[in-house]
């Protein structure tokens, strides 16, 4: 497609969104559940082109931004054993625990290494014997099967050094207790395309079913969310609730069934915290009793004392859609990417972090 035919596209989408949602006596609400849809909504300014009859708000899909402070307390406590090497991903060294956090833990001369994938942890396992390397698995059902096929392919090759960290999150139960939220005013939902290929559409049916709220699975490029947009606008202005899919070139309705079998192998559900919001219910995953050997906090227990920590900071309301990063005392000024205080200014898929570097950008078409 041309830069040109792209423009006209886009046009087209939005005369649409805009047709359907004329004269409606409050905007719809929409609300986008995956980080990367955010900072794809913001990068290309779909935000400030959408009629104001049509709203977008950020959900809690950023792995990193609901992970709670007891977990980063757990990790930067293993960080400091002498005979520990923790792996992660980068993004994770600025996520602030109740008083600390792994980048300053790193910088006192903890043996924290960035990896790039679970699977790297493998090879750090087994160039240091003598060492317990433990790898933060965080993420949602896009990333956790992998944290599983490392357990199973270092199991296969005799490693026994590695353990996980495990703080996996399931999308689904989140959705139920956004929409069980009297708080949480949305209209349907943007639904995750990266959890989805895992997952297939069929784990979304109960938003559809239950609580009557229209459902559409979205690629990431801007035309792609435009026409699930205009899905959602479809449902909708008809008053329908069901679950489509925008982006069969990839998602299933069966999802991927190897990467749940591998994930069934070595994870099942538990309740989780999620930071800002609370418990919720078999919204998380926990090693199974066989594979205890891996799961560094059965191998090696910690008796932490729970800190509490007092912020003004809001995350918990942006990570529902209750209020906008701008509502925040902190955003911008105590709170920016140098010095988060908050995880949603942390991550490069936070909804803070995205609105701090994209909220003023608007992308042309063609432009």
């Amino acid at each position: 497609m041309t830069k040109a035919e792209e423009k006209e596209t886009a046009q087209n989408l939005l005369n649409e969104i805009k047709r359907l949602s004329a004269g409606l006596e409050r905007p719809w609400r929409f609300m986008e559940v995956c980080g990367t849809h955010t900072v794809s909504i913001f990068r290309a300014g779909l935000r400030q082109m959408l009629p104001g009859q049509v709203e977008l708000v950020s959900g809690p899909g950023c792995p990193v931004c609901v992970t709670p402070d007891d977990y980063m307390d757990r990790a930067i406590a293993y960080a400091e054993r002498e005979d520990v090497i923790l792996a992660t991903f980068g993004d994770m060294l600025k996520v602030p625990g109740s008083s600390s956090s792994l980048g300053e833990a790193k910088a006192a001369g903890a043996d924290i290494r960035i990896v790039y994938s679970p699977l790297d942890s493998i090879q750090v396992a087994r160039e240091n014997p003598d060492k317990k390397v433990v790898f933060l698995a965080v993420g949602f059902e896009t990333t956790a099967p992998t944290a599983a096929a490392t357990v199973l392919e270092a199991e296969r090759q005799g490693i026994g050094n590695l353990y996980m960290l495990s703080a996996q999150k399931l999308v689904p139960p989140a959705l139920r207790m956004l929409m069980s939220d009297p708080e949480v005013r949305v209209d349907g939902f943007l639904l995750p395309g990266h959890v989805a290929v895992v997952t297939g559409t069929e784990v979304f049916r109960f938003v559809a079913e239950e609580y009557h709220m229209p459902g559409v699975v979205a690629g990431f490029e801007p035309l792609q969310i435009l026409y699930a947009l205009l899905l959602l606008c479809r449902q909708a202005a008809a008053g329908e609730a069901r679950i489509e899919n925008a982006y069969g070139s990839v998602v299933r309705s069966e999802g991927n069934p190897h990467s749940r079998e591998v994930l069934g192998k070595v994870y099942e559900t538990a309740d989780a915290e999620w930071r800002g919001i609370g418990k919720i219910p078999v919204s998380g995953l926990r090693m199974k009793e066989e594979y205890a050997r891996s799961d560094i906090e059965r191998a090696v227990p910690l008796d932490l004392e729970s800190k509490p920590k007092k912020t003004a900071c809001r995350c918990g309301e942006v990570l529902r859609g209750i209020v906008t990063p701008r509502e925040c005392p902190l955003f911008g000024k105590a709170c920016v990417p140098t010095h988060a205080v908050g995880p949603c200014m942390v991550s490069v898929e936070g909804v803070c972090a995205a609105w701090y570097k994209y909220g003023q950008g608007v992308f042309r078409f063609g432009g």
